[in-house]
């Protein structure tokens, strides 16, 4: 993995000084990328957050379910250029009666940002919350140990979202294995409101008209309960309903590159579309968090 990342660092340095500002010396370009070789991509700009692709071209391959132990197989997204070195991770599950195509759109788009992305199947469209927290770590465990793709991936940058009882399931593969990086509960569901053994960073996303999760009494007590040292954020979504995250939001998609980008990639550049904390406009009815982040 070092040279990877030794490779991926001395190809972004020497790329960097075709491209130095005047004045700006290659030794400095040179330690940024050595002072964090996690970085993947340019400079992030509000246009490239929330646009429907990243800079990166993007390939796919699928799980079948009969080659996946402890989770119901899925679909893998993945940069297709290798020249970056490796990516950190993430898997998506679905709700509850759902099936991955319910998140797919947001394999494709995490992907071109930089990341290795799995979204799966459950065992079966009725598993609750611990269930699918379960499977989350099944398939990441699947992604890096056993998936065509595993030589592109950090194992040790990895992270879990979910939608409604998959997003409740983020919650508990956080709660099992610390060592994740990041989580990103969708409109979560859990019968457990409270999560203050939860030692990731950690994006809760809820919306102001789900009627099926409502935020006061799931996406608001979980993030509550969750640590006070912790870094952690609320976005509630305007005009938004607990099927929000089924099809393409710019919304989600912003803020969840931004949080996977910040601890997953340890990117502070992505750290300004989240600190100081965004205010309240169309597609926002409130954000809450902790800044400065990385503290």
């Amino acid at each position: 993995m070092r040279r990877h990342l030794a490779a991926a660092a001395t190809a972004t340095a020497a790329s960097l000084t075709l491209l130095l500002a005047p004045g700006v010396r290659a030794a400095d370009a040179t330690a940024d990328v050595a002072a964090n070789p996690y970085e993947r991509g340019p400079a992030p700009t509000r246009a490239s957050v929330e646009a429907l692709r990243g800079p990166y071209a993007v390939s796919q391959t699928t799980v079948s379910s009969l080659a996946a132990t402890g989770f119901g197989g899925g679909t893998v997204y993945y940069p297709t250029s290798t020249a970056d070195g490796t990516f950190g991770a993430v898997v998506i599950s679905p709700g509850f009666t759902a099936y991955q195509s319910s998140i797919a759109w947001l394999g494709p788009r995490l992907a071109s940002q930089g990341f290795v992305v799995f979204t799966i199947d459950t065992l079966t469209t009725l598993d609750q919350p611990d269930s699918r927290g379960r499977q989350l770590l099944a398939a990441l465990d699947h992604l890096t140990q056993r998936s065509a793709v595993r030589g592109r991936i950090d194992a040790g940058r990895l992270a879990v979202m979910g939608h409604s009882m998959g997003g409740g399931g983020a919650l508990e593969a956080a709660k099992s294995r610390p060592s994740l990086k990041a989580a990103v509960p969708l409109t979560g569901w859990n019968t457990d409101k409270t999560w203050p053994e939860i030692s990731t960073p950690t994006l809760v996303i809820g919306a102001d008209g789900d009627t099926v999760a409502p935020v006061a009494t799931h996406s608001e007590p979980f993030y509550e309960s969750l640590p006070g040292s912790l870094d952690k954020a609320y976005l509630e979504l305007n005009g938004a309903t607990h099927f929000t995250p089924n099809t393409s939001n710019t919304t989600i998609a912003k803020y969840s590159v931004a949080w996977l980008k910040r601890f997953v990639d340890d990117d502070t550049r992505y750290e300004q579309f989240l600190c100081p904390l965004p205010r309240p406009d169309l597609t926002i009815e409130e954000y809450r968090g902790s800044c400065p982040l990385g503290s």
